[in-house]
Parts: C-alpha cells; sequence; structure tokens
C-alpha cells in the first residue's frame, strides 16, 4: 500500500460507521434508528430533497430525556471524529505540498527571499527575527483532557492506516484499535464534572510543550536550513534563534483568583521538570550515537579542556564514567553533561548555571565530531538538541505574569501609605514623581511586608512580588521575566509595576532590571495617549534605566478581543491596525525598539485567524522583526497538537515575519495610498456606530440572554476563570470569550461581521466606488485579510438556525433587534462578494467542503438545544444534554470563543 491511498471521505464514513456500530451496542437499536432518521433528515434537507427541517424536527419532539442525551452524545462524538479526520487529510495536504515543493508561504519562501537579497540584509532580516507564540489558559476549549486523549489514539491510527506499509492482518488489527477507542470515547463523560484548575491548565498547555513542540521546533529550523541551502543564500554564520515560547497558564492573575504564587511555584518546577526529563531521554539517545572508539579520535584542544572542565565540575561522576566507557571519550563526555543537567534541579553542586553553559557543552561536541568527521552524527544528532535548548532553556516555556492595574494601584497607595505618603490622593506628576524618586533611592520606599492593616488585594499584590525574587533565585530570571498591566491608562501604571519589582530585589538601576514591564493598552483613551505613556516612561529616570538594562525594548500589548466586543469587528480591526501604526511610530520618535505583543484570540471574532497572514497585514512601521501573539483555547489544539500541524504553523510564522522584516529593511513595502486610508476612515467610524448602536438599545442584553445559550455558557466547567467580571448584567461587564462563545452557538456569529455593511456603505455614500474597494482588496494586506476573515463569519452563520433562536425572545425584543441582524447579514453578503469579485464567500475549496460536510450533522444540535432552551424546566437528563449540545456544537463548529 502506497501513502496516502485513504481520503476524508473514507476516514469519516469508516469512524461514522464504527461509531454507529458502538452507538447500537451501547444503548439500543431503537436509540440508534432515532439518530440515523435525524441525521438523514437533516442530510435531505440540506441536499434539497425536503423544503423544510419539519421531519428533523418531527422526529427530536417528544423523545424521552435519556434519548434526548444519546441524540446530543452521538452528534458531539461524531464532531469529534470529523475533526480528526480532517486533521489528518490536512497532514496529507503538507506531505503532498512539500513532496512538490510546493509549500508558497513555508520557510523555502522565505529562504528565497532571503537568497535574493544583499547579504547583509538577509543577516539582518535574520539576526533581528524572534517569532514568540504565547499560551493562554483562557477557558475556550471546551474538551476535557481525557478526551482529547482518546481522540489523539485515534489519529495516531489514521496515520499508521495511511501512511503504513500494512499486511491484513495488521490493517485489521489498527481498525480493531480505532473501534475500541471509539467505544471507549463514547463510554467516556464528555462535559467536565468540575472546573479544571489553573493548576490543571497550566498542565494541558505544558502536553504540547512537551510533547509536540519539543519535537518539532529543530525540524522547522531545518527546513529553513535546507532551503536556504537549496536556494544558494549567501547567508554568513549559523540561523539564530528564530523561535521563543511563553506562557500565561498558571501566572495570569487578572480577573482570576485562584492563580496565586503557590499555583506559579508549581507551575515552574513542573515546567522545569518535565524539560530536564525531556533533556535527559535525549542524552540517553545521544549515549548510543557517540559510541565511537577512542583510539581513532584526535580531538581538538577545546574539546579536551572542555571535557577537564566537566570533569572538574562533576569529579563522582567523572570516575563512574570512567569506569564504564574506559575506551569511549564521547560517551564519558555526554554522561557527565547528562550528570550536571540532573544536577539543575536538585541540591547537589555542579549543575550548569544557565542554558548557555549547557548549550555551549553541546556545540563543542558537534565541533570535534565534526573535526573526526562524523559530521551527520553531529547535524543528525547533537544539532537538534542544541535548537532544543536554546529555544526551550530550563523553563520550557517562561512565564508571563499579568494583573489588572487597580490592584497595584490599590497595594502601592497602602504601601506607601504606611510611609506616611499619600499616594491614592497625588495627581499623576506627583504619582509618577514619587515613585521615581522611590526606585532610584538605593535604600528603596516602603516594603512588601503584609501585616492585618493592608486589604486582601494589597496582601496578593505584594505576596506575589516577594514570591518574584524567590522566583527569580530558584529559577532564573528569565523564567519569569515578563509582567503585563491590564488596562494600563497612565505611566504611573507602569512605575508601579517597576516599583513593586524593585521592593522584590528583582530590580536594582541602573544595572539590573530582572523583568520586561508591558502596558496592555485596550481602551481607546489609552491608545490615543500611548504618545504621552511611552514618551513620559522613556524621559523617566528610573524607567529609562530600566529600558537600558533590557535593551532598549518596550513591549507593549494590543487587546484584540474587548476592542472587537466594544467595538464590532470592522471598526476593531481598523483601529488595531492604526493604533500598531501609531505605537511603531511613538518608539522610533523616543528612541526605542518595540515589541508588539498581540493578544489574539482563539476565534476570528477575537483577532484570530491564520497567522502566516495576521503577520503579513500588519502595518510595515511594526516589522521590527520581534512578535509575540497569544494562543489560546482550542486553538491551541488545532494548532499544536499534531506533530507535522505544529510543523507547519512555525514554518508559515517564520516566513511571514522573515519575510515581513526584509521588506522593511528594503524599503520594498506595498504602498498604502491616502485614498484607502480615507475610505477605512469613513467605514470603520459608521461600523462603530452602527454596532454600538445595536449593543446600546435599551432590550439588547436581553435578547442577547434569549436567543443564545449564554447562561449555560456560564455554567460550565470550561475554565478556572470566571465568565463575567461582576454580577451586573452588561455587555460590557461580560468577557470576550462567552460573549463569541454565545453567537457561535446560535449560529448567528454576529460579532465577527455585524456592521461591516454599515461601514462600507457609508463609504460608498460618501462618494466612494467598489473598484476602490476591490483594488484595495487585490493590493492591500490588511483590507486583504479583514474582507476574508468577515467573509469566513458570514460563511459559517446560518441565519435561519439563528432565527428560530430569536424566537426564544419575547416577541417585541425579537422584532427589534432579529431583523436589523438579519439587513445587515444580507447586505454585508452582497458586499463581500461584491469586493471580493467571487460568488462563493470563501475563496478555499476545502473549506468550502468542510461546512458542508459539517452543516447537517449541527443543525439537529441547534434545534435539539432551542428545544431545550424553550423548557421552562428541565430534568438532570436534560440539562446534560444541553450541555452537550453546547459542547456538540463547539465541535462541529470547531471554536468557542
Amino acid at each position: 500500500m502506497t501513502s496516502h491511498e485513504r481520503d476524508v471521505r473514507q476516514d469519516v464514513r469508516e469512524l461514522g460507521a464504527l461509531l454507529g456500530d458502538v452507538l447500537e451496542r451501547q444503548t439500543s437499536t431503537a436509540a440508534f434508528d432515532t439518530v440515523e432518521d435525524v441525521r438523514t433528515a437533516s442530510i435531505d434537507y440540506r441536499r434539497g430533497e425536503t423544503d423544510s427541517r419539519d421531519p428533523v424536527r418531527e422526529r427530536l419532539d417528544g423523545l424521552d430525556p435519556e434519548t434526548t442525551r444519546t441524540v446530543a452524545r452521538a452528534f458531539a462524538a461524531y464532531f469529534e471524529l470529523v475533526n480528526v479526520a480532517e486533521e489528518r487529510e490536512r497532514v496529507r495536504a503538507i506531505r503532498r505540498r512539500r513532496e512538490k515543493g510546493a509549500l508558497e508561504d513555508g520557510v523555502q519562501a522565505a529562504a528565497a527571499a532571503l537568497a535574493e537579497a544583499d547579504p547583509e540584509d538577509a543577516a539582518q532580516a535574520l539576526a533581528d527575527t524572534r517569532v514568540v507564540p504565547t499560551f493562554t489558559a483562557h477557558p475556550t476549549e471546551a474538551r476535557r483532557k481525557t478526551v482529547k486523549a482518546k481522540l489523539r489514539r485515534v489519529a495516531e491510527d489514521l496515520a499508521d492506516l495511511d501512511e503504513r506499509r500494512l499486511i491484513d492482518e495488521e490493517e485489521d488489527d489498527l481498525v480493531d484499535d480505532v473501534e475500541a477507542e471509539v467505544e471507549s470515547l463514547w463510554a467516556t463523560r464528555q462535559v467536565r464534572p468540575h472546573r479544571p484548575t489553573p493548576t490543571d491548565e497550566a498542565r494541558d498547555v505544558r502536553w504540547y510543550l512537551e510533547e509536540t513542540l519539543f519535537d518539532v521546533v529543530s525540524d522547522a529550523y531545518e527546513s529553513l536550513e535546507d532551503g536556504l541551502d537549496a536556494a544558494d543564500a549567501d547567508v554568513d554564520g549559523d540561523v539564530p534563534q528564530l523561535l521563543e515560547f511563553r506562557s500565561w497558564a498558571g501566572s495570569d492573575r487578572d480577573g482570576n483568583p485562584f492563580v496565586t504564587p503557590d499555583v506559579t511555584t508549581d507551575t515552574l518546577d513542573a515546567q522545569r521538570d518535565a524539560v530536564l526529563d525531556r533533556y535527559d531521554g535525549e542524552l540517553q539517545a545521544l549515549l548510543g550515537d557517540v559510541s565511537q572508539e577512542g583510539d581513532r579520535l584526535t580531538h581538538t584542544d577545546e574539546f579536551e579542556a572542555r571535557l577537564a572542565a566537566e570533569r572538574d565540575a562533576v569529579p563522582s561522576a567523572a570516575e563512574t564514567a570512567d569506569e564504564r566507557y574506559p575506551a569511549e571519550p564521547y560517551r564519558r563526555y555526554v554522561e557527565l553533561v547528562r550528570e550536571r543537567v540532573a544536577r539543575v534541579d536538585d541540591l547537589r553542586s555542579g549543575e550548569y548555571g544557565d542554558p548557555d553553559e549547557f548549550v555551549s557543552a553541546l556545540e563543542t561536541l558537534a565541533a570535534d565530531l565534526r573535526a573526526n568527521g562524523h559530521d551527520a552524527v553531529a547535524a543528525e544528532r547533537v544539532d537538534p538538541l542544541v535548537r532544543r535548548v536554546e529555544t526551550f532553556g530550563f523553563t520550557l516555556a517562561a512565564l508571563d505574569l499579568r494583573d489588572h492595574q487597580e490592584n497595584h494601584t490599590e497595594a502601592v497607595s497602602a504601601l506607601l501609605d504606611r510611609e506616611g505618603v499619600d499616594y491614592a490622593d497625588m495627581d499623576e506628576d506627583d504619582r509618577v514623581d514619587v515613585l521615581t524618586r522611590s526606585i532610584l533611592d538605593d535604600d528603596g520606599v516602603g516594603s512588601l511586608d503584609v501585616d492585618d492593616d493592608l486589604s486582601d488585594t494589597a496582601a496578593r499584590v505584594c505576596r506575589r512580588f516577594d514570591a518574584l525574587g524567590d522566583w527569580h533565585r530558584e529559577y532564573g530570571a528569565d523564567a519569569i521575566d515578563t509582567y503585563c498591566i491590564s488596562m494600563t491608562e497612565a505611566p504611573s501604571h507602569v512605575l508601579e509595576v517597576l516599583y513593586l519589582a524593585d521592593l522584590a530585589g528583582v530590580v536594582s538601576l541602573p544595572e539590573h532590571c530582572g523583568l520586561d514591564v508591558v502596558p496592555l493598552l485596550e481602551t481607546a483613551s489609552a491608545l490615543a495617549n500611548a504618545r504621552d505613556i511611552l514618551g513620559t516612561l522613556v524621559d523617566n529616570d528610573a524607567y529609562g534605566a530600566a529600558l537600558d538594562a533590557r535593551g532598549d525594548v518596550q513591549e507593549v500589548m494590543l487587546g484584540y478581543s474587548d476592542s472587537n466586543k466594544e467595538n464590532g469587528p470592522f471598526a476593531a480591526a481598523w483601529d488595531l491596525h492604526q493604533n500598531a501604526r501609531r505605537l511603531a511610530e511613538v518608539a522610533d520618535d523616543v528612541g526605542v525598539e518595540l515589541r508588539l505583543f498581540h493578544g489574539r484570540g482563539g476565534s476570528i471574532s477575537r483577532g484570530g485567524g491564520p497567522m502566516n497572514e495576521a503577520l503579513l497585514a500588519l502595518p510595515p512601521e511594526t516589522a521590527t522583526g520581534e512578535v509575540k501573539f497569544t494562543e489560546q483555547g482550542e486553538a491551541i489544539a488545532e494548532k499544536y497538537a499534531n506533530p507535522r500541524v505544529a510543523e507547519r504553523e512555525l514554518e508559515q510564522m517564520l516566513d511571514a515575519q522573515i519575510r515581513a522584516r526584509l521588506r522593511r529593511i528594503q524599503g520594498d513595502t506595498p504602498a498604502v495610498h491616502d485614498e484607502w486610508e480615507a475610505a477605512m476612515d469613513v467605514a470603520g467610524e459608521a461600523a462603530r456606530d452602527a454596532y454600538r448602536d445595536l449593543l446600546d438599545t435599551d432590550g439588547f442584553v436581553e435578547f442577547f440572554e434569549a436567543a443564545t445559550p449564554i447562561t449555560v455558557i456560564e455554567d460550565l466547567n470550561m475554565g478556572s476563570r470566571p465568565a463575567s467580571r461582576s454580577s451586573d448584567r452588561t455587555v460590557e461587564d461580560l468577557r470576550a470569550i462567552p460573549w463569541v462563545f454565545s453567537w457561535t452557538q446560535s449560529r448567528a456569529i454576529l460579532p465577527g461581521w455585524f456592521s461591516t455593511a454599515a461601514g462600507l456603505d457609508a463609504y460608498l455614500d460618501d462618494g466612494g466606488d467598489v473598484e476602490t474597494l476591490r483594488e484595495m482588496y487585490r493590493q492591500w494586506p490588511f483590507f486583504r485579510t479583514t474582507i476574508d476573515h468577515i467573509a469566513l463569519s458570514l460563511a459559517r452563520t446560518e441565519l435561519d438556525i439563528a432565527a428560530e433562536y430569536a424566537d426564544l425572545a419575547p416577541e417585541d425584543l425579537r422584532a427589534e433587534f432579529f431583523p436589523r441582524i438579519e439587513a445587515e447579514y444580507d447586505r454585508a453578503v452582497e458586499l463581500v462578494k461584491q469586493v471580493t469579485q467571487r460568488d462563493s464567500l470563501l475563496r478555499r475549496e476545502w473549506l468550502a467542503e468542510s461546512l458542508e460536510r459539517r452543516n447537517p450533522y449541527v443543525d439537529p444540535l441547534n434545534l435539539l438545544q432551542i428545544d431545550l432552551l424553550g423548557r421552562s424546566h428541565r430534568t438532570d437528563a436534560e440539562e446534560r444534554a444541553l450541555r452537550l449540545t453546547v459542547k456538540g456544537i463547539a465541535a462541529g463548529m470547531k471554536n468557542t470563543g
């Protein structure tokens, strides 16, 4: 059997048949027949063989609670298996295109661009590039870890069926194994009985880092290096470190009272244990590859000196290695390296002081292997490990701390009040002055001591910063060296964190600053005042010294989710684009290098979407080389669960960032005409007004709560963080994730497209023309990406289903809001097709096929959910069925929030 004789249709068909067999065995023939009747009736409607969904409704009506639950469970399980099948199809496509050399947006494209560039420009682009995916634990993953593990085993079996040459008996065994997993999946509880803890979330994030990314990161580098060789690129030296991974899981305190210092300590411990364990496994394997006889080797002076140093560091281990490998010097060397790595996490002396020492030891070994003609061993066994150590260090992923600025202000006010300083009543200038003087004072002003006079909030902040000093001493400053401040509005909010870090002993200016302080600019006022905020900070004696100690790099985070929720998708996209450009200009004016941190959500409605397209669509002014962005929820599983998909994602990110930086260096950036920006100014403002008019209309919140399953979602055990910031029933109070999740469930997906038509029509009514919009779509990456994202949200919307959810609302509210939503949708579809000049909303055929495959199976879950939501009283079994519909629709839509 040759590879890839299977396809997604076969996988879906066979997995669906297995699920049907299991359903009938585990429940009853009657339940199986019910599911089949619902399935076929829904397919008939989608194919146009029936005029309405009445046959589906009729089959669902009157089901007893247990059968209702079985139907919901069956469709939910089906989508989990379909998602596995589609992932396998993506791997097939990647492999086929890689074999043909047709991965046009992979690192081969970046290599070709570098080969064509001036060597100095190419080297500079590589030196500047750093891509930093940052994993967050925001509650957008609807699946239990147990369920994901079973699905991963199904995926591995499908890969074997697809790629291995099997005799019939071997194939039968694999099919039997898949059936066993499907049977086990059916019997496993699909919805979490309890909320995950922050430690659970950190463990989940750690799995992707440890089990997938640790292995594939070196493959991404190898692909780039192979591409550079094939393109005959004139790039001096080795490819530098381009990738870094960070995490908020276990350290993001904003809005989550359960993230305590103990949780962060446990996370740091577990991550260090995990990465050291992986290194130990790699070094054990390396022992088998360096068995060369010593009398056939001529060592370099560098190797001899390094071996002596390794022996001196761990003399007892050196004696053991001598006895075990008397005639194999490389094995003795690797055994000593292994021992020193093992001691990083225990009380014995002789450990490597930092990852750079470990890297140096490995590079010395690789150089000596090459000097003795063992180039293949060095390239295939040692170099990949060097890449892993450069990337993951002794921390696996560095942690970012985060909290709301109000909490810092409260803590600082309390600490200074103990010193007789009335910080709370000071204006901004006085606050900046007192903080600056305290930071620069050799003795400092105040202490982090917790006493009974401190509020709970102030005490929590003090304990966190006190623990920060311990974390730096125990794990190294690089393990947790970034602090993000939510809702930053003024320079004092940044200086407050620097002041607290100074009290913690992790800042000692001007010599040392162990923390990047990162303002998160979320509000219109903060973004409008960015120049004043950054300018004041750069000119400030204390903060200027801190910047100097950190290499004059200022990281600034842009919040996508709340911007979208508050302004609508079209206006938010333009606002964020302008603000990113404005921040780059401000940073350039004040003389610091900008590192933008894009707080993107998993869904398009929260700034998500293909990362390579997003990076290339950023303003050219922001292409400093360094870029950081959040990866959240189900997007993490979709991108990083499968090794080949993960490698492809990394390569696409590197390609986009390298090429964007190279273009910036060369001054070869796409021209953006004033006419285009003027069009977006008009359209963006009109879109914002239309969006706010909808949300601010009396009764909208009540309509939203009735026409979506938000009340069910708020009670789901999806994440450790509460769904709302308070008990107030307002859109502003609701977090962005459940806001998007709810509209996705009802198939309206309003946060992904509403007010787009209002904006574009305002531009056209103001004298604009469609041809200009078409020109913008063809030539302006930002506008093309924005329209494509909106088109996808429109394509995934099913207004006839959303209309039935709207029927759950009081009649007057439905009459007020749904016609407005419907009219905006119809006009947006019309305009998007005109601008893109496509008959279909989607430009990717495989995506259209995926929606066609999924829609007939999502529909029954929607109808079942609508029915259950409309009941004034639900039994326990019906409540569980309702939660299963939420989980099943999330799997079917491949999206939550």
